[in-house]
């Protein structure tokens, strides 16, 4: 199996736990990373396979460095094993 599913699965999980941890709809939480709601929910399911460009997005709209919510997935995946 490819490990993209599971990766994309896995950042998803990671938006959508820090934007709940915000207390935060995906409407706001897409305007402040200035991308579409629809967008974060995609992201947020794992169907959405985000460019360099969104990424960046993602952690402006979380207010912290591009390393730091990265870092984030890296700790996701070898909790998990891989």
């Amino acid at each position: 199996m490819s490990e993209r599913k599971p990766t994309l699965e896995s950042f998803g999980k990671l938006i959508a736990e820090r934007r709940n941890a915000l207390g935060i709809s995906q409407e706001e939480f897409a305007e402040r990373a200035d991308l579409d709601r629809t967008y974060i929910s995609g992201l947020e399911r794992g169907v959405r396979n985000p460019s360099l460009t969104a990424i960046v997005k993602v952690a402006k709209g979380f207010g912290i460095l591009t390393e730091e919510l990265l870092s984030g997935l890296e700790a996701k995946a070898k909790s998990k094993g891989r």
